[in-house]
């Protein structure tokens, strides 16, 4: 063999053994990435092959899967009542990465859970049947929220206290999930509902945390009977009326300025709203014990998991004497969600413990049986003491028997309440938001549930937005219903 021919065949293997390197890197190394890339069609064609795994309320699946026609993707997604429970299950769509527990559960619901593998399923490499995903949802609440709320721009929560069971979760304006499951017409309802100025896609109830306004009073409160601050809900506070914020030229007045908010006690702080006793008490505690008080209760946690990522509520830091005396009154830059406010009411209703609230009771296989039981797994922080807990409810229920809760009244429970009117926009020029948390004990039956209502726009005149006007009403609702009375 002549030398050129010798270099030729030498460099003839080189190129094969190079393209045998780079065929077994794709293969091995590469091969995973590829297989799971959202681009790659086979992964649609894949999940979409059979029917989805259901998600569950009350025994009843709310959503399915429906024959396509004349598309390689064989099912797609339906939903039973999906602006209702849209804030609960997202979408799992044919176009778009499935939101909400529709995404959190995707590997359950399309088979490919690694659990779901029978012996026979893993030998022959065969995706299993899908699982199911059993929800704490309870219809009858998320149905009289949706309904409560009706065309106003809000958002409602509501927990079982002792449980932690999240009974309802509402968003309004809300969708309809089915409108973006078919690859056919998902672009042009997708382009529809982003443009949307109402933004329905938003999960308020759990992902768009606002100014609390005054139902943040009640983790001031606790802050100060905890600190020892004052020993009582009916001891007298030092607090002029009004206060002046140090270090500005405001002052710090009240909505009634017929209120007996002067040196009031806490107990008639939370019944008349007055802002001047908790401006003055955030002060008086200081921003840090406020914000240990907040934290406590699930404040600046960025990994709140319901098994949905809720946004953190915030409580800020490096303030002023007088922005923290706005903080005092939930302004300023302090911010929550309704998921939030539920879990203050919900620790003071069980006694200053706060058990870790979760949407998602169960998520079993296709035969029932249970894979993970999250009931079992729940985590139980005290927040505040017992007492402390108890004088609490004790003033919420003055708010709602004789003070600015009234709406919230309910024949046969005992139910407390605080009210909140937060401002919004500059010098508050624009509509503010009405907020409503509370707590309700059938007096019978032995039930209990804790509730948040946020309202962020509404046809109401400016002077009728209040807390206990358009977000009380809509507490009472949830509240009957889940104590079944």
């Amino acid at each position: 063999m002549n030398k050129t021919i010798r270099r030729a065949s030498v460099f003839v293997l080189l190129l094969v053994f190079a393209l045998l390197v780079r065929v077994t890197w794709v293969q091995f190394y590469n091969g995973k990435a590829l297989a799971d890339d959202k681009d790659n069609r086979r992964n649609a064609i894949a999940t979409y092959a059979d029917p989805l795994g259901n998600i569950i309320v009350a025994g009843r699946s709310i959503t399915g899967s429906a024959r396509t026609q004349g598309s390689d993707l064989a099912y797609r997604r339906t939903y039973t009542d999906g602006r209702l429970y849209a804030a609960v299950t997202g979408y799992a769509s044919q176009s778009y990465a499935p939101t909400q527990l529709e995404g959190i559960y995707q590997d359950l619901l399309d088979g490919t859970d690694s659990r779901l593998k029978s012996v026979m399923d893993t030998i022959t490499n065969q995706r299993a049947e899908p699982g199911n995903v059993i929800t704490t949802i309870d219809p009858d609440v998320q149905k009289a929220a949706y309904r409560a709320l009706g065309g106003k721009k809000g958002a409602a929560v509501a927990i079982d206290p002792a449980t932690g069971k999240i009974l309802a979760v509402v968003s309004t304006p809300s969708y309809d999930p089915s409108s973006l499951t078919d690859a056919n017409t998902a672009a042009a309802a997708w382009k529809q509902l982003s443009s949307d100025p109402d933004k329905p896609l938003t999960n308020r109830a759990l992902r768009r945390p606002l100014p609390p306004g005054s139902t943040f009073k009640l983790v001031v409160a606790a802050a100060a009977l905890e600190d020892g601050l004052y020993s009582s809900v009916n001891q007298h506070t030092d607090s002029p009326d009004p206060y002046s914020l140090q270090g500005s030229t405001r002052e710090l007045s009240n909505e009634n300025p017929n209120a007996p908010c002067k040196n009031a006690s806490i107990r008639e702080a939370l019944r008349y709203s007055c802002n001047n006793v908790f401006g003055k008490m955030a002060v008086d505690l200081g921003q840090d014990k406020v914000r240990a008080m907040a934290e406590k209760f699930g404040f600046n946690d960025d990994k709140q998991d319901v098994p949905v990522r809720a946004y953190a509520s915030a409580y800020p830091s490096g303030m002023d004497k007088a922005q923290t005396a706005l903080s005092g009154i939930g302004q300023f830059d302090v911010t929550a969600t309704p998921l939030q406010m539920a879990m203050v009411s919900a620790a003071i209703a069980n006694g200053g413990k706060l058990v870790s609230p979760h949407m998602v009771s169960q998520i079993t296989d296709s035969g029932g049986d249970v894979l993970e039981n999250y009931d079992d797994r729940t985590q139980t922080r005290q927040i505040v003491s017992s007492s402390t807990a108890e004088q609490l409810q004790s003033a919420m229920q003055t708010v709602v028997a004789q003070g600015t809760g009234t709406n919230a009244q309910i024949s046969g429970a005992t139910v407390g309440g605080k009210t909140g009117t937060a401002q919004h926009g500059e010098n508050n020029s624009k509509t503010p938001y009405a907020w409503f948390t509370s707590y309700a004990k059938s007096d019978s039956n032995g039930k209990e549930v804790a509730v948040a209502v946020m309202v962020e726009q509404s046809d109401a005149a400016r002077s009728e937005v209040s807390g206990n006007g358009l977000a009380a009403p809509v507490a009472k609702a949830m509240m009957q219903a889940a104590l079944k009375i």
